[in-house]
């Protein structure tokens, strides 16, 4: 792929993520107490067009804009290089599987590929979050637990309070939206030199 191509895609979805998760600050989708990341479909987009480490930049880049926009505010006030720390892991975490997810069946059928990029995506993202939350936080956790009513139960909480519907509804929405990102993908592809 001529590098000149690839660079200018790049630099165009990374203006696209960093948009997007703004955008989101600005005009919230909230489920429960965070934000739905519209922005990992261009992630997976880019990990479809120019592979994992790309797709892990983007990530990256999502993750430092959740970081500058305040949407991980909560956690920066209680443990500042806990929050950095699972921010950027699970960003770049996310695009870098998607990124090997969708090299993996790619040759065998780019639509299951894409699908199953757009589910892992957030999944990753998601269960790093969890991950981080149990690492770093829980202590917090367990207070806001208590005071949202689930006593005794830091990990529903987690699962049910802080993830729940907005998970699902980033699943749903990357897969409802990946045709739409096959096309994409399909439309660069063919126009190869």
């Amino acid at each position: 792929m001529n590098k000149t191509r690839k660079l200018t895609g790049l630099a165009l979805l990374t203006a696209i993520v960093f948009a997007l998760q703004f955008l989101a600050v600005v005009i919230p989708i909230r489920v429960g107490p965070f934000s739905v990341s519209l922005v990992l479909l261009p992630i997976v987009l880019g990990a479809a067009l120019y592979g994992p480490a790309a797709a892990a930049w983007l990530g990256l880049v999502f993750s430092l804009a959740v970081l500058f926009s305040g949407d991980a505010g909560p956690f920066m006030a209680v443990n500042p290089l806990g929050a950095i720390f699972t921010v950027i892991a699970k960003g770049v975490a996310a695009g870098f599987v998607g990124g090997l997810v969708y090299r993996l069946f790619e040759k065998k059928n780019r639509y299951f590929a894409t699908v199953a990029a757009a589910v892992i995506t957030p999944f990753t993202n998601t269960f790093i979050f969890i991950l981080g939350c149990l690492a770093f936080f829980m202590e917090t956790i367990e207070g806001w637990a208590g005071a949202s009513g689930y006593e005794g139960s830091a990990v529903g909480f987690i699962v049910f309070g802080m993830i729940g519907l907005n998970f699902i509804f980033e699943i749903l929405t990357n897969a409802i939206l990946s045709p739409t990102v096959l096309r994409l993908i399909n439309y660069r592809k063919k126009d190869k030199p």
